[in-house]
Order: C-alpha cells, then structure tokens, then sequence
C-alpha cells in the first residue's frame, strides 16, 4: 500500500517537473517571439518615417 503511495507521488511529481519545464519553454519562446515582433514594427516605423522625410 506504501509503496504504491510513493510511486503514485513520484508520477505527480515527475508530471509536475514536465509541466514546469514546458511552461518555462514556452515563455522564453513567447518572450522572444514579442520581443523581436517590437523590434522588426519599430524598424518598419524608423524606415516609413525616414522614407516620407
């Protein structure tokens, strides 16, 4: 009965992990994808200003 406890926890916990690091995956992606997207409209707005002047 113990022993299925503990493996039952060591499942959550593996889950647990597995989640966390997706999780964490998918910010930096996420972070990184806005990031760049900000960067590439404020060259296309320094291009279109400099273009019109």
């Amino acid at each position: 009965m113990e022993e299925e406890k503990q493996t039952s926890t060591q499942l959550s916990e593996d889950k647990a992990s597995k989640r966390k690091k997706w999780l964490k995956r998918f910010g930096l992606a996420g972070f990184l994808f806005f990031l760049i997207k900000g960067l590439v409209w404020i060259a296309v707005g320094l291009f279109a200003w400099k273009g019109c002047s």
